[in-house]
């Protein structure tokens, strides 16, 4: 082998081996990776004890307690309507009148028959007093005359007896020209105006006059509350019901529980309830949509999470508890729950740290950074300490 060809081949084994050299670098480099993995970034909570009540919520529909729909009971010119649209009244107050002329000349011709039968009685009253007496000393007259003047009297008495129904059926039409609202409440939009001819055969009516204050509500809950809701409602105390708009951010009005309905919606599986409210200030408006809330038990002293603290997994509920940087899974069992909270029977103590969000990334032992602070920090109601 000439020296050139000695050369080459010392130049081709030099740069084998740095080949080598660096691989072997590149193979370490992934190991070196994996023994290090990066905490997991975390928000958590702690577990709290505390009274939590039991609350109970539904959507329910404002009802009014009684609402009338005023309707004409006679045929007649409608002459007055003197109230304004969605005013609010009084019972007894005057709302329509119809024209009572016709009526008022009936009236008017009853009295005047009573009065001409009154006049007719009297007069043979005394008739049949002086047949009487002669009768009764020497028969002067025959007993046929004396019986013909006891039974005009008779007959004039009935006469009167139905002068006098005349007058009050007639008085019974002279009432039906005034209209008056039967209850306190708001009116609503007026559906005749004065100087149409209103009859008992129409069904639309003049006005309607709702009551606002009581006021109802009606709403829906599980029927397996059943049991628990009847044992609340014949209680000794009253069943405080809590009335607040749709998204439940404003309580409108406080109440009670005042019926159970008497069957179980079978489509619904939910039993219908009515709670009263007082509504002096007429925030509840019938017809209107609410969210309805009532306590229907206590859990005292008990230790509260965050529900969205709580997982599902195969074997139930868990939470992930941080001890110091690591996290671990425990089992729970869950006494009560609402939108926002889950009442702990078992598996956590109160001071315990537990995440609150992010446990897509753990598992159990895996090392975490708490949002906002170092693996040791702590947070509580959502803040570090």
């Amino acid at each position: 082998m000439n020296p050139l060809s000695r050369g080459a081949a010392g130049i081709a084994c030099i740069a084998l081996f740095g080949l080598g050299i660096t691989g072997m670098g590149w193979l370490q480099r992934p190991a070196a990776t994996a023994s290090a993995p990066a905490p997991v970034t975390v928000i958590v909570t702690q577990v709290e004890q505390r009274d939590v009540p039991h609350l109970a919520r539904g959507i329910g529909n404002v009802r009014s307690l009684n609402s009338v729909t005023l309707r004409s009971q006679i045929d007649g010119i409608l002459t007055e309507t003197p109230f304004e649209e969605g005013q609010r009244v009084e019972r007894g107050a005057l709302l329509a009148k119809i024209d009572d002329r016709a009526i008022l000349a009936t009236l008017a011709q009853a009295r005047a028959d009573k009065a001409r039968n009154l006049a007719q009685r009297h007069a043979a009253q005394l008739d049949l007093t002086r047949y009487r007496d002669l009768y009764s000393k020497d028969k002067a007259i025959p007993r046929q005359t004396l019986d013909q003047a006891a039974a005009l009297v008779e007959e004039l008495e009935a006469a009167i007896a139905a002068n006098e129904a005349a007058i009050a059926a007639a008085e019974v039409q002279l009432s039906y020209t005034r209209i008056v609202s039967p209850l306190t409440g708001r009116l609503g939009l007026r559906r005749v105006d004065p100087g149409n001819l209103v009859r008992a055969a129409d069904t639309e009516g003049l006005v309607t006059v709702t009551q606002l204050d009581p006021i109802a509500v009606v709403f829906s809950l599980p029927q397996d509350m059943l049991p628990r809701l009847r044992t609340l409602l014949h209680g000794a105390a009253p069943v405080a019901v809590t009335a607040m708009d749709q998204d439940g951010s404003q309580v409108l009005a406080t109440g009670r529980l005042a019926f159970i309905d008497n069957q179980i919606d079978p489509a619904t599986g939910t039993i219908r309830l009515k709670a009263e409210f007082p509504n002096a200030e007429e925030r509840l408006w019938p017809g209107q949509f609410v969210t309805v809330e009532l306590a229907v038990g206590n859990s005292p002293a008990a230790m509260v999470v965050a529900l969205k603290a709580v997982q599902l997994g195969i074997d139930g509920s868990f939470v992930y508890r941080v001890t110091g940087d690591k996290v671990e899974a425990v089992p729970v069992s869950i006494g009560y729950q609402n939108d926002d909270i889950a009442v702990i029977a078992s598996g956590l103590a109160p001071g315990d740290t537990v995440v609150l969000d992010g446990q897509s990334r753990l598992k159990p032992g895996a090392t975490v950074r708490i949002a906002g602070g170092t693996p040791g920090d702590r947070l509580v109601g959502g803040k570090a300490r």
